[in-house]
């Protein structure tokens, strides 16, 4: 399996060939659409957002000493990965930068209605910062059964993914299923050693190219340079189903009634579905 790169085709073609299938495709000029492109580099969030701040592992950071740490950044002495910002809540004035946030590709998305603003579901539109080096800390697939959306604007990383059915070689956590206990960037196979039989598929996305990620799943990522991007995620009808289980699962956590009423919350979203607003 090799991860395509397309360019120029309908969403109609998107939804056929790689939505409804679920396979991961990287989309080479999506990106064009955003005032975004070109424009975000390290030395325009110095320029313009220098002392905004943003905490990673109990330390703050301003943005400026973010972009430096990022710059400065070595195999050997990476950055903190990733660095990142909500978008929404740290960094509003970029949002029309990022409009039309679907891409005209990720639609519908009802997470971008007023219904879903309310309460957490799982999804943030984040600004990720990352340098030479930094990789997510674990492989992962991502809450709540969301697809998501990533836009490589400056740098480039490499992205590893696994075809679906392969958890027994992936090893999830027995008290977090979402995430592996294989460090895929030095396996142990004494103590994993039916990681073997899995079959990573490694791509690198640069800047201006979109990459998107079905619910399900499982992927990480690696910095190659420094590197900005946007992420956002996407529910619809095609995931609801899954992502109204995990929220009932999450928020009985929390107790029953706060799973009641934050399962019927999201149900009365979802039943709504394409005609949210």
């Amino acid at each position: 399996m090799e991860i395509q790169r397309v360019d120029n085709i309908s969403h109609q073609e998107f939804i056929k060939e790689f939505y409804e299938p679920g396979i991961p495709v990287v989309f080479k000029n999506a990106a064009s659409v955003w005032k975004a492109k070109g424009l975000f580099t390290p030395d325009w969030f110095r320029s313009n957002y220098g002392d905004r701040k943003l905490e990673k592992s109990g330390k703050t950071y301003t943005m400026k000493e973010a972009m430096d740490l990022v710059e400065a950044s070595t195999e050997s002495n990476p950055a903190p990965y990733p660095l990142k910002y909500n978008i929404s809540k740290e960094l509003p004035e970029l949002l029309p930068l990022i409009d039309p946030l679907n891409l005209n590709y990720a639609l519908p998305n009802w997470l971008e209605s007023k219904w879903f603003k309310k309460g957490y579901w799982g999804s943030a539109t984040e600004l990720f910062i990352g340098g030479p080096g930094g990789k997510f800390p674990y492989l992962h697939l991502d809450y709540y059964h969301l697809n998501a959306w990533i836009t490589q604007l400056y740098g480039d990383k490499q992205f590893t993914v696994f075809p679906r059915g392969q958890e027994e070689f992936l090893y999830p956590k027995a008290d977090d299923p979402w995430r592996s206990e294989v460090n895929i960037f030095e396996p142990d196979y004494d103590k994993f050693p039916l990681y073997k039989n899995a079959t990573p598929i490694n791509f690198t996305v640069g800047a201006g190219e979109t990459l998107f990620i079905p619910f399900g799943t499982w992927h990480s990522a690696y910095s190659l340079t420094a590197t900005i991007s946007v992420a956002f995620d996407q529910l619809n009808s095609k995931n609801y189903k899954p992502f109204l289980k995990d929220v009932w699962d999450f928020r009985r956590r929390e107790g029953l009634m706060r799973a009641v009423m934050m399962h019927s919350y999201a149900w009365v979203g979802c039943k709504m579905g394409d005609n949210l607003k």
